[in-house]
This record gives structure tokens, sequence and C-alpha cells, in this order.
């Protein structure tokens, strides 16, 4: 059971949500129907893509972050004079 907020907001119970298939970020589309409302999803679902094809995506960006790591400029501050530990020595 939902109850509807002074913003018109609803929630909707989480066994209900995981049974129809809907998940955070789906669209709803609301429909008036002989005195009730009915909810439908509006979006369509993505394609869930299997262990293989995200585990090759998640490669090819680990890839394309250790390229982008390899061309970027050492820290700044390097060689200044001092380190950290010059200043909490007492």
């Amino acid at each position: 059971m939902s109850k509807v907020t002074s913003k018109y907001q609803v929630s909707i119970p989480k066994a209900l949500a995981e049974k129809t298939g809907l998940r955070i970020g789906d669209v709803l589309t609301w429909e008036a129907s002989a005195g009730s409302l009915r909810a439908r999803i509006a979006t369509v679902p993505a394609p869930r893509l299997s262990v293989q094809d995200r585990l090759r995506l998640f490669d090819a960006a680990t890839a394309r972050q250790t390229a982008r790591e390899r061309t970027r400029r050492p820290a700044r501050g390097k060689g200044r004079g001092w380190t950290r530990e010059d200043l909490y020595t007492r």
C-alpha cells in the first residue's frame, strides 16, 4: 500500500517493482482507467549484458584509463625542497 504525498508522489513497493522489472530511472506513464489509475513502464529496458561482455567493457575502460595516466604530466610540487614528513617533525 502506498500513500500520496503533498506533492502527489507515491512509492512503489519493492516486491512489486522487482516483480514487474521496474528499475531506478525508468519512466512511468499514467492512465485513467474506469475510476482507477494504471501505471506503465514507458522506457524500454536496456538489454542485459553477459558477464563476458561486461568484463570486455571493463578491460577496455581500464586500458583507456592506463593510457591516460601515462600521458599525464607529473604531479606539481615535486622537487619543492621539503616533504610532508618535514612538516610534522617536532
